[in-house]
């Protein structure tokens, strides 16, 4: 029977509000309820559906063991279907992944919706849940072998806002940036010198306090980090 990527949105669904926790998951028991990662979770879905790994450390290795990454499915994303961010948001099943730059500590991987939203492991205070594609860096959005798609009508994907805050060459600066280092410090986490410079010292300080609360790991200062720190 052919298996859609409305089947892997379903799949996935079934497991909002489960825990996320960092974690070797046996994609081969369908009885699993968490705790998940996001690649951990993505693979299991579609093992579920396909009976075929991806996204693994080893591919043709045993699915009660092998790992799943993020930088896995980077990996095998060129050998797979490439659509881009409007499509995806309007295909059940898409797949989109943020690949992991230096100095992050982790990519982010999420399941389509076919209406721009997600399904995802999304992180340890939101566990799995529904979310949107919008205004978040995606760097590819992939289809997956064995799995039959429709691009629908509805979804949109916007891109991220422009006043969020991440490493860059060269660095960003200004009061925004001040303003960060100095709720981080009050939190006790320490952003190097409050100079309104967002250099590696204060990137890592985001990366704990991202950590901590729970929040997607990606170093990056946006309206949920902000909301975090207790600032506009």
């Amino acid at each position: 029977m052919a298996r859609t990527g409305e089947d892997l949105v379903r799949l996935a669904a079934e497991h909002v509000g489960e825990e996320y926790e960092f974690v070797r998951v046996p994609k081969n028991n369908p009885n699993w309820r968490g705790p998940w990662d996001c690649a951990e979770f993505v693979s299991w879905c579609v093992f579920q559906l396909t009976g075929r790994l991806h996204g693994c450390e080893n591919n043709s290795g045993d699915p009660a063991s092998v790992e799943a990454f993020t930088g896995f499915w980077v990996r095998d994303a060129p050998a797979f279907e490439q659509i881009t961010a409007q499509q995806a948001a309007r295909t059940a099943g898409a797949i989109a992944i943020r690949k992991k730059r230096p100095g992050d500590r982790f990519g982010h991987i999420v399941i389509c919706d076919g209406d721009g939203g997600t399904v995802e492991a999304h992180s340890r205070n939101q566990g799995v849940r529904r979310h949107t594609l919008s205004g978040r860096r995606w760097t590819s959005f992939v289809l997956v072998p064995g799995i039959d798609y429709e691009v629908g009508a509805g979804g949109t994907v916007e891109p991220p806002p422009p006043g969020i805050l991440r490493l860059k060459t060269p660095f960003m600066r200004g009061d925004a940036v001040r303003r960060v280092q100095e709720a981080l410090r009050a939190r006790g986490i320490d952003p190097g010198p409050i100079d309104g410079i967002y250099g590696p010292m204060t990137e890592s300080a985001v990366l704990a306090f991202q950590t901590l609360e729970g929040l997607v790991v990606d170093g990056e200062v946006g309206p949920q980090t902000l909301a975090a720190l207790g600032l506009d």
